[in-house]
């Protein structure tokens, strides 16, 4: 069982300095404790519904990311997830690339459709009706393993016209490429794309003693066979919350579970700031998982 963690909250007490010292320190825990990515949100306003009042401080993704990049050696790193309309597509896989480059190979592309009616009116992003969002989802999929291959020929989609998309220098990433991860349950769409492209898919943890998550993996199994994509070739991964009291026993319980379940990544996120106790917590949990 792999284990990351997801920060949604920057809003630790003591204003900008505070934050980048926590980040610093965050950042150093994760790659030395065996966390196996540091995925950050992709927001420019704070959209976790669990945040308390005043807990608005949000950082953009691609710079902490960075940030972070310079701090580690080991953990990847990614966003969970990119609205796909938020960046002009061959910009998002450039900074994906930069990050890979510069990290020596550990980006993930962590992507979706995006969903934030709210942030996208009051800061003027874009956000068309949701067909368009899966149409452009899967032309910048496309357009993203087209640059990584060195494939330079012209693009024409409904939604991207390229007349030669690459990027230079190549990723560093042991495939070649940075692992994708498609964010959103949807069986129709979501799924079938996570099938048609992806490395990983992200569950969410519903309390129902795992009939969502099995049908969840039982959609996207039949999709691959549709497809004639190996199944076992796709991270399972579940976004989860860490509760503040949950001990490491406690924890540990849930990702046995989890793995009964067919889950082999579980990411972790927390109400309010990350805190040391909270990376105490998962690191002796990662001595016995």
């Amino acid at each position: 069982m792999r284990v990351s963690i997801n920060v949604t909250n920057y809003s630790w007490p003591g204003g900008p300095e505070r934050i980048r010292q926590e980040l610093i320190r965050l950042a150093g825990a994760a790659d030395e404790s065996g966390i196996d990515t540091l995925w950050v949100s992709d927001h420019l306003i704070q959209a976790d519904p669990t945040a308390g009042p005043g807990e608005t401080d949000m950082l953009e993704a691609y710079t902490v990311l960075g940030f972070a990049a310079a701090r580690t050696e080991r953990v990847n790193l990614g966003t969970m997830v990119t609205g796909v309309t938020f960046r002009p597509a061959t910009l998002l896989v450039k900074a994906v690339t930069t990050l890979d480059v510069l990290s020596g190979g550990r980006a993930w592309l962590g992507v979706g459709t995006g969903y934030h009616q709210p942030e996208a009116d009051a800061m003027g992003l874009p956000l068309p009706p949701l067909a368009e969002r899966y149409e452009r989802l899967d032309e910048t999929l496309r357009i993203a393993l087209r640059m990584w291959s060195g494939d330079e020929s012209p693009f024409e989609g409904t939604h991207y016209r390229l007349t030669g998309p690459s990027t230079s220098p190549r990723p560093l990433a042991p495939s070649g490429r940075p692992k994708i991860l498609i964010g959103g349950t949807g069986e129709r769409k979501t799924l079938r794309l996570v099938a048609r492209y992806a490395d990983a898919c992200n569950l969410f943890d519903v309390p129902d003693g795992g009939r969502t998550i099995r049908h969840k993996l039982d959609v996207l199994a039949r999709h691959c066979d549709e497809l004639g994509r190996p199944y076992h070739e796709i991270e399972k991964t579940l976004s989860t919350r860490l509760a503040p009291d949950e001990s490491p026993a406690a924890f540990t319980h849930r990702c046995t579970e989890a793995a009964a379940l067919g889950i082999d990544h579980i990411t972790l996120i927390t109400p309010g700031p990350w805190t040391p106790a909270h990376l105490t917590t998962i690191a002796s949990a990662l001595k016995t998982l």
